[in-house]
């Protein structure tokens, strides 16, 4: 499957590289205002070239007057509520394979098993099984908003060593310079601010930490993109790489990923289609200034609302759950070597 590596260096730089057939992978210095996309990438034996028009780099998000019904605390609570009872089985089938797991985690460097990592949205510890195989258990601390998320990571053997904790990837109960590694897989799409949890992550790492976030990335197909911004957060590619320059990292690097049947295809988006790195260049908190924070959890909620928020944000997910079998399908009846 090809990759593409994305750096998100200070220097203005654009480089286009083809590489041998079976590496698949070209790498890009953004520009910090304006730059141009165009690069070939490999599938299997032959090349793609891919020209994009020129984009300027972005600081914020869609328009805030885009729907995401479930990009919301509470909303995701009682999503969660429910869809942990089939979590696993459902979402670990397509969208987030072991394979992807490995592949994803790969870039965050987890040489030592003493390291000290903090996995932020946890979940049922999918992501921390992977972590688990190259750090200690009792090393990592597994964090979530979700108890019920969180109970099905308790009865995971290998985590049962593992700290489990309730908590907000926005104001993470960990002090500063606490962690060599940060990871968070499947989480971002939740947040209200997302600029705010990468900044907390910088927070809580250690000098020369370094911080994994994968995510999802945004569609172009129409009917893909309607879905993913009823849905939830589905960021672009050239925003993971801004909030984390924002945020204080250096050597940010993007790496694509995807189930392999998709054969590298992008156009639908991805439920985890990125993993994003960055290294903390000094001690302390990130020098990012931030204001007050976006959702207040306080604030009272009208209760039609809220439930109308959960149903169309069920409704829009449900797409994204029958979307990877449809490409599953079309796997097996394309012909290998093919674009499907």
């Amino acid at each position: 499957m090809a990759s593409l590596m994305l750096s998100g260096a200070e220097n203005t730089k654009l480089i286009n590289s083809i590489v041998p057939s079976g590496l698949g992978s070209v790498s890009l210095n953004f520009h910090k205002k304006c730059f141009l996309r165009k690069n070939a990438v490999s599938y299997g034996n032959k090349y793609r070239t891919i020209n994009l028009t020129p984009r300027c780099s972005v600081s914020s998000t869609r328009p805030s007057s885009q729907p995401r019904f479930i990009q919301h605390k509470k909303e995701a609570f009682w999503f969660y509520r429910f869809l942990s009872i089939v979590y696993d089985n459902m979402l670990n089938f397509g969208p987030w394979t072991e394979d992807m797991r490995e592949e994803a985690l790969e870039p965050v460097d987890l040489y030592d098993r003493n390291m000290r990592v903090v996995d932020v949205g946890g979940g049922t510890g999918f992501s921390t099984l992977g972590i688990v195989k190259h750090v200690d258990a009792k090393n990592v601390t597994i964090i979530d908003q979700s108890p019920h998320q969180l109970a099905k990571a308790k009865k995971k053997e290998p985590l049962k060593e593992c700290t489990i904790i309730e908590g907000d990837a926005e104001n993470l109960p960990f002090p500063t310079d606490y962690a060599d590694r940060y990871v968070s897989a499947g989480s971002i799409e939740y947040w209200p601010d997302p600029q705010r949890g990468i900044k907390e992550a910088y927070r809580v790492l250690k000098i020369g930490g370094k911080a994994c976030l994968i995510g999802p990335v945004h569609p172009t197909f129409w009917l893909s993109q309607f879905f993913a911004d009823m849905w939830m957060l589905f960021p672009k590619e050239e925003e993971y790489i801004q909030w984390f320059k924002n945020a204080g990292f250096k050597d940010v690097k993007l790496k694509r990923i995807g189930p392999k049947w998709y054969r590298g295809v992008r156009r639908h988006g991805l439920i985890m289609g990125c993993s994003v790195t960055g290294v903390k260049p000094l001690s302390g908190d990130s020098p990012l200034q931030l204001g007050p924070k976006v959702e207040d959890l306080e604030k009272p909620v009208n209760p039609l609302v809220f439930l109308s928020r959960l149903i169309l944000g069920a409704i829009a997910a449900t797409y994204y759950t029958i979307l990877p079998i449809y490409m599953w399908i079309k796997d097996q009846i394309v012909p290998k070597g093919r674009p499907i």
